[in-house]
């Protein structure tokens, strides 16, 4: 990512009020979102709080299990590329037990067997928004298992905003440990400097690998 120009330039710390420095040191402390993705938005204050304040809401709170939304949000990134939205882990999804194996297995959640019936379940539903699905009444007849329509509800607000954020992210060529560096909250394992970012993208078996251009 970082021999590609970045498309839109991060709003100076220096020229934030307190209230947006607070969120942005929660950001580096505590990551998802981390600092880079806030500092871009903070060219538009509307966009910055108008954002905080969804993600709060649909991600960290909700009646739906933080975890779940977790699987959720990884599948989108790996969905639409996003690359920087992809190397992101939930801290708390983390504590409850979350595994790198289990986010290994997304893109085949169907026919994977770590997963719950109420997980493939909504990863069907991520699925079906992602990608402008058709379901029949069978996908909906399996949503109602598992979900109630409260649940139904804030499951697709927040895949839809993360969605909706990370396939505009994915075009900006941004890059972590740019602003306020140093910490590694949130980073997947291997990734937590800039040095260690960069290793992992010279492997072949790197998720977000680029084709490689021959000659």
């Amino acid at each position: 990512m970082s021999e590609r120009p970045q498309r839109i330039s991060y709003f100076p710390l220096e020229r934030m009020d307190e209230d947006m420095m607070a969120v942005m040191r929660r950001c580096a402390t505590e990551g998802t979102p981390r600092p880079e993705s806030s500092a871009v938005r903070a060219h538009s204050r509307a966009a910055f709080w108008a954002f905080d304040d969804a993600w709060d809401k649909l991600f960290r709170h909700g009646v739906v299990d933080h975890s779940l939304k977790e699987l959720c949000r990884v599948y989108v990134s790996r969905s639409v590329k996003c690359e920087y939205c992809g190397n992101q882990r939930s801290e708390g999804a983390r504590a409850a037990g979350m595994t790198e194996g289990k986010l290994d297995a997304l893109m085949n959640f169907e026919t994977s067997g770590v997963y719950s019936e109420r997980e493939r379940a909504a990863l069907s539903y991520a699925e079906a928004i992602t990608w402008r699905l058709d379901p029949d009444d069978a996908f909906w007849a399996r949503l109602y298992e598992h979900f109630r329509e409260e649940e139904l509800v804030e499951l697709a607000g927040f895949i839809c905003l993360t969605m909706g954020q990370q396939s505009w992210i994915r075009l900006l060529n941004i890059d972590h440990h740019q602003v306020l560096a140093g910490t590694a909250a949130s980073l997947a394992p291997g990734l937590e400097s800039a040095e260690e970012l960069e290793a992992a993208r010279a492997r072949e078996d790197y998720w977000a690998a680029r084709p490689r251009t021959v000659g």
